[in-house]
């Protein structure tokens, strides 16, 4: 089935074609400005040397940027297992969103639906395992928050786009705020790193801090009701039962 979008093609992409075996990953995005024009001027801009592949517009209108086989400037410096840059490997989605910033607020509707038809579209082109579907932040902890608490990744998991634990609300609520002992903590950070995320931080940034803002990453991701980078019962018994399904 052919997916309809609109075109509005970026300026900002490595001339270099790459095979559709190399795209392993989606990554979602929100564009993170105050409103939608600014931030279709910016990923067209060439100077602004930032693109996508896909925009979703508040509409849900999907708008291609960037055709998929060539390389969009979306993810920056990141890591993901053992893949660093992850640019190369995959396709970056922008869904329309001020973001934290400027006045975060839920995904609507409309967008929604677009980002089921288009990742339904994209998994099954380039065969794209469920575990390769990540956001900004779960690539780039330090510099991104993005898509954010208020992404429906639940929802989407339920239609085999992303992973999601299957621990009952029951579960997660009588351990929320439940302390944790430093073996705990250990075994929850080391399920993180089994999972996909990075061990590595710049210098500059204390280990503590880079281990508070990893459990606010990994809350906005799997625990959005609470999002407090304090490492509790809940996020303990999430990142275990989510090891299963990501290794």
């Amino acid at each position: 089935m052919a997916l309809k979008t609109s075109l509005n093609y970026s300026p900002n992409f490595n001339s270099k074609k790459r095979t559709s075996k190399q795209i392993k990953f989606i990554i979602f995005h929100y564009t993170g400005m105050k409103n939608e024009s600014d931030a279709i001027n910016k990923l067209i801009e060439i100077q602004s040397e930032v693109s996508c592949h896909y925009l979703i517009k508040n509409n849900g209108e999907i708008v291609k940027m960037v055709p998929d086989l060539y390389i969009a400037w979306h993810a920056g410096e990141s890591s993901w297992k053992n893949y660093k840059s992850l640019n190369l490997n995959s396709i970056g989605i922008e869904i329309t969103n001020p973001g934290h910033e400027y006045g975060y607020k839920k995904f609507t509707k409309k967008q929604t639906s677009s980002i089921l038809k288009l990742s339904r579209f994209l998994i099954k082109k380039y065969k794209i395992n469920p575990k390769n579907i990540l956001g900004h932040a779960d690539i780039a902890v330090l510099r991104k928050k993005d898509p954010g608490e208020k992404f429906p990744w639940e929802y989407l998991s339920k239609n085999r786009i992303g992973l999601w634990h299957k621990l009952s609300e029951q579960d997660l609520i009588k351990n929320r705020k439940l302390k944790i002992s430093k073996i705990e903590e250990d075994i929850f950070l080391k399920n993180l790193f089994k999972i996909g995320y990075s061990k590595k931080y710049t210098k500059d940034i204390s280990k503590n801090k880079y281990l508070r803002e990893l459990a606010k990453t990994f809350q906005r991701r799997f625990r959005q009701e609470l999002v407090d980078g304090k490492i509790d019962q809940e996020c303990l018994i999430i990142s275990k039962n989510l090891i299963k399904a990501y290794n």
